[in-house]
């Protein structure tokens, strides 16, 4: 079992940053790979960043790509999302979520999921 909990969400202006953070605890939190996922009001839950158990390999969605950047510090058990240049159309609450499999941007894949953190963009 996986405990998994984000902070670092709040109110930025478009142009911005932000950076989340996920803890993680519990067997072996350390060796799953991790992504991050947005649900923006009325809309489904998308795929954001993964990065692997080590470290080594990371993905994005297009959206984000060159403005977000993922990246985890194994030995604070600690996942992290950079994002800058923010948006309007990133206003979302933000997972955080763990799955064995790597590479992978289906929600379905991932086992352990956070409650969320909210980040609001104003213009």
């Amino acid at each position: 079992q996986v405990q998994l909990v984000e902070s670092g969400g709040g109110l930025v202006q478009a142009g911005g940053s932000l950076r989340l953070s996920c803890a993680a605890s519990g067997r072996s939190a350390s060796g799953y790979a991790m992504g991050w996922f947005r649900q923006a009001s009325g809309k489904e839950r998308e795929f954001v960043a993964a990065i692997s158990w080590s470290g080594a390999n990371t993905d994005y969605a297009s959206s984000v790509k060159g403005r977000f950047t993922v990246s985890r510090d194994n030995a604070k058990n600690t996942v992290y999302l950079q994002m800058n240049s923010l948006k309007l159309e990133d206003m979302a609450v933000y997972y955080c979520a763990a799955t064995w499999l790597t590479g992978r941007q289906s929600p379905l894949d991932y086992v352990y999921w956070g409650q969320g953190t909210q980040v609001t963009v104003s213009s």
